[in-house]
Protein backbone atom coordinates (compact mmCIF):
# COMPACT_ATOMS: atom_id res chain seq x y z
CA UNK A 1 0.00 0.00 0.00
CA UNK A 2 1.45 3.41 -0.95
CA UNK A 3 1.94 6.01 1.76
CA UNK A 4 -1.30 7.76 2.57
CA UNK A 5 -1.74 10.89 0.46
CA UNK A 6 -1.88 14.18 2.34
CA UNK A 7 -0.46 12.73 5.52
CA UNK A 8 1.04 15.34 7.85
CA UNK A 9 1.74 15.58 11.54
CA UNK A 10 -0.67 18.44 12.19
CA UNK A 11 -3.51 19.87 10.12
CA UNK A 12 -2.38 22.79 8.03
CA UNK A 13 1.35 22.26 8.53
CA UNK A 14 3.51 21.91 5.40
CA UNK A 15 5.54 18.79 4.94
CA UNK A 16 9.23 19.02 5.90
CA UNK A 17 11.52 20.39 3.24
CA UNK A 18 9.17 22.89 1.62
CA UNK A 19 5.61 23.83 0.78
CA UNK A 20 3.07 21.12 0.08
CA UNK A 21 2.19 20.45 -3.51
CA UNK A 22 -1.32 20.66 -4.94
CA UNK A 23 -4.06 18.83 -3.07
CA UNK A 24 -5.51 17.66 -6.40
CA UNK A 25 -4.25 17.44 -9.97
CA UNK A 26 -6.39 16.04 -12.78
CA UNK A 27 -4.89 15.61 -16.21
CA UNK A 28 -6.85 14.47 -19.27
CA UNK A 29 -9.50 12.80 -17.13
CA UNK A 30 -12.31 11.05 -19.00
CA UNK A 31 -15.20 9.10 -17.54
CA UNK A 32 -17.26 7.17 -20.05
CA UNK A 33 -20.47 5.28 -19.38
CA UNK A 34 -21.85 2.70 -21.80
CA UNK A 35 -20.16 1.59 -25.01
CA UNK A 36 -20.44 1.91 -28.75
CA UNK A 37 -23.37 4.02 -29.89
CA UNK A 38 -24.57 4.22 -26.28
CA UNK A 39 -21.32 5.72 -25.00
CA UNK A 40 -21.70 8.89 -22.94
CA UNK A 41 -18.71 10.91 -21.71
CA UNK A 42 -19.56 12.36 -18.31
CA UNK A 43 -16.06 13.90 -18.21
CA UNK A 44 -14.15 14.59 -21.41
CA UNK A 45 -10.50 15.56 -20.95
CA UNK A 46 -10.65 17.44 -17.65
CA UNK A 47 -7.54 19.31 -16.50
CA UNK A 48 -7.83 20.82 -13.03
CA UNK A 49 -5.48 21.73 -10.19
CA UNK A 50 -6.51 22.62 -6.64
CA UNK A 51 -3.88 24.15 -4.38
CA UNK A 52 -3.01 22.68 -0.96
CA UNK A 53 -5.11 25.21 0.98
CA UNK A 54 -7.44 26.35 -1.80
CA UNK A 55 -11.23 26.44 -1.69
CA UNK A 56 -12.58 25.88 -5.19
CA UNK A 57 -16.23 26.38 -6.11
CA UNK A 58 -17.24 24.12 -9.00
CA UNK A 59 -20.28 25.39 -10.89
CA UNK A 60 -22.14 24.33 -14.00
CA UNK A 61 -25.56 23.26 -15.27
CA UNK A 62 -27.22 20.02 -14.21
CA UNK A 63 -25.63 17.04 -15.92
CA UNK A 64 -22.40 18.91 -16.67
CA UNK A 65 -20.20 16.46 -14.72
CA UNK A 66 -19.77 18.23 -11.38
CA UNK A 67 -20.67 15.27 -9.18
CA UNK A 68 -18.74 12.83 -11.38
CA UNK A 69 -15.62 15.00 -11.07
CA UNK A 70 -15.92 15.07 -7.27
CA UNK A 71 -16.59 11.33 -7.12
CA UNK A 72 -13.40 10.66 -9.07
CA UNK A 73 -11.38 13.11 -6.97
CA UNK A 74 -12.62 11.31 -3.85
CA UNK A 75 -11.92 7.80 -5.11
CA UNK A 76 -15.59 6.82 -5.32
CA UNK A 77 -15.29 6.36 -9.09
CA UNK A 78 -12.28 5.50 -11.23
CA UNK A 79 -11.61 7.42 -14.46
CA UNK A 80 -11.78 5.71 -17.82
CA UNK A 81 -8.50 7.43 -18.68
CA UNK A 82 -6.25 10.21 -17.41
CA UNK A 83 -4.50 10.76 -14.10
CA UNK A 84 -5.81 11.86 -10.71
CA UNK A 85 -3.11 12.87 -8.25
CA UNK A 86 -4.08 13.62 -4.65
CA UNK A 87 -1.39 14.76 -2.25
CA UNK A 88 1.32 13.59 -4.64
CA UNK A 89 -0.08 10.07 -5.15
CA UNK A 90 -1.72 8.93 -8.40
CA UNK A 91 -4.95 7.39 -7.11
CA UNK A 92 -6.07 6.56 -10.66
CA UNK A 93 -3.61 3.65 -10.39
CA UNK A 94 -4.99 2.38 -7.09
CA UNK A 95 -6.81 -0.92 -6.77
CA UNK A 96 -10.09 -1.20 -4.85
CA UNK A 97 -8.40 -1.89 -1.51
CA UNK A 98 -6.05 1.05 -1.91
CA UNK A 99 -8.98 3.31 -2.80
CA UNK A 100 -10.78 2.19 0.36
CA UNK A 101 -7.75 3.17 2.44
CA UNK A 102 -7.51 6.46 0.55
CA UNK A 103 -11.15 7.35 1.28
CA UNK A 104 -10.63 6.41 4.91
CA UNK A 105 -7.50 8.46 5.51
CA UNK A 106 -7.08 11.26 2.98
CA UNK A 107 -10.40 12.71 1.89
CA UNK A 108 -13.62 13.90 3.52
CA UNK A 109 -17.11 13.99 2.03
CA UNK A 110 -20.17 16.12 2.76
CA UNK A 111 -23.04 14.95 0.60
CA UNK A 112 -26.15 16.83 -0.47
CA UNK A 113 -28.36 14.70 1.80
CA UNK A 114 -25.77 14.68 4.68
CA UNK A 115 -26.42 10.94 5.27
CA UNK A 116 -26.25 11.02 9.05
CA UNK A 117 -27.06 7.77 10.86
CA UNK A 118 -30.59 8.42 12.13
CA UNK A 119 -30.34 6.37 15.35
CA UNK A 120 -27.01 7.87 16.46
CA UNK A 121 -26.52 11.18 18.27
CA UNK A 122 -24.52 14.03 16.76
CA UNK A 123 -21.46 12.98 18.75
CA UNK A 124 -21.90 9.32 17.83
CA UNK A 125 -22.16 10.25 14.15
CA UNK A 126 -18.68 11.73 14.40
CA UNK A 127 -17.42 8.73 16.34
CA UNK A 128 -18.57 6.38 13.58
CA UNK A 129 -15.41 7.50 11.79
CA UNK A 130 -13.46 6.15 14.78
CA UNK A 131 -14.36 2.66 13.60
CA UNK A 132 -12.37 3.08 10.38
CA UNK A 133 -9.94 5.87 11.14
CA UNK A 134 -6.54 6.22 12.84
CA UNK A 135 -7.87 7.49 16.19
CA UNK A 136 -9.32 5.14 18.78
CA UNK A 137 -11.02 5.40 22.14
CA UNK A 138 -10.22 8.52 24.17
CA UNK A 139 -8.40 10.29 21.32
CA UNK A 140 -11.40 9.89 19.03
CA UNK A 141 -13.80 11.16 21.70
CA UNK A 142 -11.59 14.18 22.34
CA UNK A 143 -11.43 14.91 18.63
CA UNK A 144 -15.21 14.64 18.26
CA UNK A 145 -15.84 16.93 21.23
CA UNK A 146 -13.31 19.46 19.88
CA UNK A 147 -15.03 19.56 16.51
CA UNK A 148 -18.51 19.82 18.02
CA UNK A 149 -17.34 22.77 20.10
CA UNK A 150 -15.76 24.51 17.09
CA UNK A 151 -18.95 23.99 15.10
CA UNK A 152 -21.16 25.38 17.88
CA UNK A 153 -22.79 22.04 18.60
CA UNK A 154 -21.62 21.21 22.12
CA UNK A 155 -25.12 21.66 23.49
CA UNK A 156 -26.57 19.47 20.73
CA UNK A 157 -24.06 16.61 20.95
CA UNK A 158 -26.59 14.22 22.49
CA UNK A 159 -29.36 14.94 19.99
CA UNK A 160 -30.45 12.59 17.24
CA UNK A 161 -30.47 14.02 13.69
CA UNK A 162 -34.28 14.24 13.81
CA UNK A 163 -33.96 16.73 16.67
CA UNK A 164 -31.48 18.94 14.79
CA UNK A 165 -32.21 21.73 12.34
CA UNK A 166 -31.07 21.49 8.71
CA UNK A 167 -28.11 23.75 9.41
CA UNK A 168 -27.14 21.75 12.50
CA UNK A 169 -27.23 18.49 10.53
CA UNK A 170 -24.94 20.04 7.92
CA UNK A 171 -22.53 21.10 10.67
CA UNK A 172 -22.48 17.56 12.05
CA UNK A 173 -21.71 16.31 8.53
CA UNK A 174 -18.85 18.82 8.26
CA UNK A 175 -17.49 17.64 11.60
CA UNK A 176 -17.67 14.02 10.51
CA UNK A 177 -15.77 14.85 7.30
CA UNK A 178 -13.00 16.47 9.36
CA UNK A 179 -12.56 13.70 11.95
CA UNK A 180 -9.50 12.18 10.26
CA UNK A 181 -7.81 15.46 9.25
CA UNK A 182 -8.16 14.99 5.48
CA UNK A 183 -6.22 17.26 3.14
CA UNK A 184 -9.14 17.45 0.69
CA UNK A 185 -12.83 17.77 1.53
CA UNK A 186 -15.50 17.44 -1.15
CA UNK A 187 -18.85 19.18 -0.68
CA UNK A 188 -21.65 18.18 -3.06
CA UNK A 189 -24.35 20.91 -3.05
CA UNK A 190 -24.03 21.53 0.72
CA UNK A 191 -26.67 24.29 0.72
CA UNK A 192 -29.31 22.76 -1.56
CA UNK A 193 -31.69 21.96 1.32
CA UNK A 194 -31.13 25.26 3.15
CA UNK A 195 -32.64 28.71 2.71
CA UNK A 196 -30.43 31.53 1.45
CA UNK A 197 -29.50 32.92 4.86
CA UNK A 198 -28.68 29.54 6.37
CA UNK A 199 -26.82 28.45 3.25
CA UNK A 200 -24.66 31.56 3.49
CA UNK A 201 -23.88 30.75 7.13
CA UNK A 202 -22.94 27.15 6.34
CA UNK A 203 -20.58 28.10 3.50
CA UNK A 204 -18.97 30.81 5.65
CA UNK A 205 -18.43 28.12 8.28
CA UNK A 206 -16.94 25.78 5.68
CA UNK A 207 -14.46 28.48 4.69
CA UNK A 208 -13.58 29.19 8.32
CA UNK A 209 -12.96 25.52 9.12
CA UNK A 210 -10.96 24.80 5.96
CA UNK A 211 -8.74 27.85 6.36
CA UNK A 212 -8.15 27.14 10.06
CA UNK A 213 -6.77 23.72 9.11
CA UNK A 214 -5.03 24.53 5.85
CA UNK A 215 -7.33 22.03 4.15
CA UNK A 216 -8.28 22.17 0.48
CA UNK A 217 -11.92 21.89 -0.54
CA UNK A 218 -14.08 21.60 -3.62
CA UNK A 219 -17.62 22.92 -3.21
CA UNK A 220 -20.00 21.75 -5.93
CA UNK A 221 -22.82 24.27 -6.10
CA UNK A 222 -25.44 25.72 -8.40
CA UNK A 223 -25.90 28.73 -6.12
CA UNK A 224 -23.70 31.53 -7.45
CA UNK A 225 -24.61 33.69 -4.46
CA UNK A 226 -22.25 31.72 -2.21
CA UNK A 227 -19.26 31.49 -4.54
CA UNK A 228 -17.67 34.62 -3.02
CA UNK A 229 -16.59 32.39 -0.13
CA UNK A 230 -14.35 30.43 -2.52
CA UNK A 231 -10.82 31.38 -3.50
CA UNK A 232 -11.58 30.47 -7.10
CA UNK A 233 -14.58 29.47 -9.22
CA UNK A 234 -14.27 26.87 -11.98
CA UNK A 235 -17.06 26.24 -14.50
CA UNK A 236 -17.72 22.84 -16.04
CA UNK A 237 -19.93 22.41 -19.12
CA UNK A 238 -20.63 19.14 -20.94
CA UNK A 239 -17.87 17.33 -19.05
CA UNK A 240 -15.18 19.91 -19.79
CA UNK A 241 -13.71 22.73 -17.72
CA UNK A 242 -14.90 25.81 -19.59
CA UNK A 243 -13.35 28.29 -17.18
CA UNK A 244 -10.85 27.37 -14.45
CA UNK A 245 -10.92 30.82 -12.89
CA UNK A 246 -7.83 32.69 -11.76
Amino acid sequence: MPASPCSREQPGEPEPGGARGPALQMRGVRKVYGSGTNEVAALDGVDLTVGPTEILALVGPSGSGKTTLCSIAGGLLTPTSGTVVVGGSDISRYNSRQLTDFRRNAVGFVFQTVNLVSFLTARENLLVVDEIGPRTGRRARQRADQLLEELGLTGRAGNLPSALSGGERQRVAIGRALMNDPCLVLFDEPTSALDTHLGEQVVALIRQEMKARGTAAIIVTHDLRITHHADRVATIVDGRIADAGT
